[in-house]
């Protein structure tokens, strides 16, 4: 699906908004705020309670990377909604076991496994 968004693409169904992460360095304070932008763009387009974030692309992020998954997660639980992660890779996931986001942010080994959990099969 074409993307109007410069940082991500996405796809909506099913009540699930799908988001794939374009960049594959997280790291530029004025990228993160651009990504900051379209998520803001996206929840204000959809209204769907699920967001499931594809980082199969990413392999590092930034301190103020991570500020914006945990806002994204919050916002998600405001509107009675969830936030999964898949294709986190492994070091990335060890910033998150080292900083206790791993309690915070649910990360699935692929696509599907978060499309099941959010849809509880």
């Amino acid at each position: 699906m074409a993307s109007q968004y410069a940082h991500l693409s996405l796809e909506a169904y099913e009540g699930i908004i799908q988001i794939q992460l374009s960049d594959r360095h997280i790291l530029d304070e004025l990228a993160i705020r651009e990504l900051g932008q379209e998520f803001d763009s996206v929840l204000q387009d959809h209204t769907s309670l699920h967001l499931l974030i594809d980082f199969s692309n990413v392999e590092h992020l930034s301190s103020s990377a991570l500020g914006l998954l945990i806002t994204l997660n919050s916002r998600m639980a405001d509107r009675g909604g969830t936030m999964m992660l898949a294709h986190v890779a492994d070091s990335i996931q060890e910033v998150f076991r080292i900083t206790r986001l791993d309690r915070v942010l649910a990360c699935h080994e692929d696509l599907g496994s978060a499309r099941a959990a959010v849809l509880g099969e």
